[in-house]
């Protein structure tokens, strides 16, 4: 992995989020990379839960202020940085006080998905894009996971088509099973028609479940990994119908040799 640049997005990671199976390996991926000779950047969102002072979070001045439009509301981007201790591994925070001083990652207390979860999830997305080009740092793979990283491929490939810093990023989807029941809201495609994309894909989040959200990132990826054993049927048959390089599950403690493969011969090849 020496030389590789990995920019990796995920919807939760260790030790800023409980342990789960994707926090897990959005933590050990990027561990494996770093120290395989590759340099990495991690994104997640700035959740309400995620305690400042304790993880020595501070704000990166010059990579605030930039407002995105969502659903033609210009919504301010707060980014914020902190460290890994003991692995040297940068953790960058997307925020907004609209969106993520939430309490709770999906849901409210009676267990109800919050309302705005597709513009957070469309904000997320644009944000960690509009970073990594302040950042001019060029990704040879973007690696994707969770459901609010899901339209990222998406956008990348028709809102930012034709920026040169992406020009031969490689995006790679990994699949867990799905974190939420039910479906963000419904306007999700026309909140994302707003930013000019038309593409036919949209018509998979007319109704905005979690295996649709996964459907529409495999559509726009150029690999994916199975990465844990429960994922949705429907979201499996579409990977494997997809004929995109795909790596299949394999077991936490074997990872590192495997994924390393695919990435080098598989994804850049």
């Amino acid at each position: 992995m020496t030389g590789k640049n990995i920019l990796y997005v995920s919807s939760e990671v260790v030790p800023y989020l409980p342990e789960t199976e994707s926090a897990s390996m959005a933590f050990e991926v990027p561990k494996m990379v770093n120290e395989k000779g590759g340099q990495t950047r991690i994104f997640i969102p700035k959740y309400g839960v995620i305690n400042e002072r304790r993880h020595q979070l501070h704000e990166v001045i010059r990579l605030s202020g930039m407002n995105l439009v969502i659903n033609d509301i210009d919504m301010p981007l707060i980014i914020k940085v902190a460290s890994i201790p003991k692995v040297r591994m940068q953790v960058y925070f997307i925020d907004n006080d609209e969106y993520f001083k939430k309490k709770s990652l999906l849901t409210d207390k009676e267990n109800n998905l919050y309302p705005d979860n597709d513009e957070r999830a469309i904000f997320f997305s644009k944000g960690v894009v509009e970073t990594v080009k302040k950042l001019n740092w060029s990704p040879d793979i973007i690696h994707v996971q969770g459901w609010i990283a899901s339209l990222l491929p998406l956008y990348l490939k028709n809102y930012f088509k034709d920026e040169p810093l992406f020009k031969e990023t490689k995006i790679v989807t990994s699949l867990f099973k799905p974190s939420f029941d039910g479906s963000l809201d419904a306007s999700l495609a026309e909140k994302i028609r707003f930013d000019g994309i038309e593409d036919d894909s949209l018509m998979i989040v007319k109704d905005p479940t979690h295996s649709n959200l996964m459907k529409l990132s495999i559509e726009h990826s150029d690999a994916l990994i199975i990465a844990s054993k429960d994922i949705e049927k429907s979201v499996k048959a579409t990977a494997l119908q997809s004929g995109k390089p795909l790596l299949n599950f394999v077991q936490q403690e074997h990872f590192q040799d495997a994924y390393e493969e695919f990435y080098l011969t598989q994804v850049l090849k």
